[in-house]
């Protein structure tokens, strides 16, 4: 049996790393000040009619580009200030640095800003229509690892981060195997680009890493599948996006109602990318990303169908079984998950979805 430990990969950690520092930067004297200022309560109604001069600074790329591409935008009652930044580390560094109101990310980030005192709340929540067919990630192999199945995972050095769903699919995964982290090396690796984790899968200085299902997965099998590369199906789910912003948002009644029309017009994004996907191909993953029309069209696939659940019971539920498993993982204290979720929101998107076609607003298949 091999120690589990964290392990630096020099460089390439790094790399993916060096931003986070400034997420320990303390809020300054502004934001003590707006805290005395007129606030809405968190159980207040939401406010139904967007002031003047309100601006969001949203990071969703996908959803810009629908909005750019569709018109949409033009129709907003509010300024949107586009960032580019994604990924659970980079949200939460952004949301302390008071640079960002909303991130899109998957479900564990919101469970590490509450562990590294940053309240949040959820705001709106999608699934994947079937989430078995479409998994979210696969475990990339390496050539030299020798892992043939997930019984193979005993002693072998897995890219792990804690703060992202790629660090809940790895614990899931071992628990699933009657593994702990005692049974394997857990790399600490955060996952700012599929890059980080392919270039040590290649170079061998890990031998299992959580891939997202797209081009990326693909190119990797395809350049170094023959050398032996592979990937394996997890067996877990992992499908569960949501859109999540800082409390001191939700306290700014401008912003709060501002957000009230976002959420509708995100949801309406996600159905039209249903909808729509060989034009969503071309539009974003050709012509933003960069892909080829075979890449493109891929990861379009890929993905799948989205689903926006118009009861969020199942989501606290699965959101309540992740804060058990990665308090448990990160030795963290757990928590109650409804505190994540701001439910004044909760049929808001899903109305929305289903009014532009996007499909029943049911809850993805189990």
């Amino acid at each position: 049996m091999i120690r589990a430990g964290y392990l630096a990969i020099g460089l390439l950690a790094l790399s993916a790393g060096l931003s986070v520092y400034a997420a320990t930067r303390a809020p300054g004297p502004q934001a003590a000040a707006a805290a005395t200022a007129g606030r809405l309560p968190l159980d207040a109604p939401l406010p139904t009619s967007v002031p003047p001069g309100v601006t969001l600074a949203i990071g969703d790329p996908v959803t810009q580009h629908v909005l750019e591409h569709t018109g949409w935008i033009k129709d907003l009652p509010f300024k949107v200030k586009w960032a580019e930044i994604t990924g659970g580390p980079a949200v939460t560094e952004a949301f302390h640095a008071g640079a960002l109101d909303v991130g899109s990310v998957a479900n564990i980030p919101p469970i590490h800003a509450i562990w590294v005192g940053l309240p949040v709340k959820m705001i709106a929540v999608r699934f994947r229509a079937d989430p078995e067919a479409f998994p979210s990630y696969e475990l990339a192999i390496s050539p030299k690892a020798h892992v043939d199945s997930l019984k193979d995972l005993r002693g072998k050095r897995i890219a792990y981060s804690p703060g992202q769903v790629q660090g809940e699919v790895v614990q899931r995964v071992l628990q699933a195997q009657g593994l702990s982290a005692r049974d394997v090396t857990l790399v600490e690796l955060p996952s700012t680009s599929a890059d980080i984790y392919v270039n040590a899968l290649s170079a061998g200085l890990i031998d299992v890493a959580p891939l997202g299902t797209a081009a990326a997965l693909k190119r990797y099998l395809e350049r170094f599948g023959p050398q032996g590369a592979k990937a394996l199906n997890t067996g877990v789910r992992d499908d569960f996006v949501t859109m999540y912003v800082p409390e001191s948002t939700l306290k700014d009644p401008g912003k709060a109602a501002a957000l009230r029309v976002w959420v509708q017009v995100w949801a309406r994004a996600q159905a039209w990318i249903n909808q729509h996907p060989d034009e969503w191909a071309r539009v974003y993953y050709e012509g933003d990303q960069g892909l080829s029309p075979q890449d493109a069209r891929y990861t379009v696939e890929a993905l799948g169908r989205t689903v926006v659940p118009r009861d969020w019971t199942e989501a606290i539920a699965r959101e309540q079984a992740s804060i058990a498993l990665m308090a448990e993982a990160t030795h963290h204290a757990p928590f109650d998950a409804h505190r994540l979720f701001d439910r004044r929101f909760e049929t808001l998107p899903a109305d929305a979805f289903a009014q532009a076609g996007g499909g029943a607003p049911s809850l993805a298949a189990r």
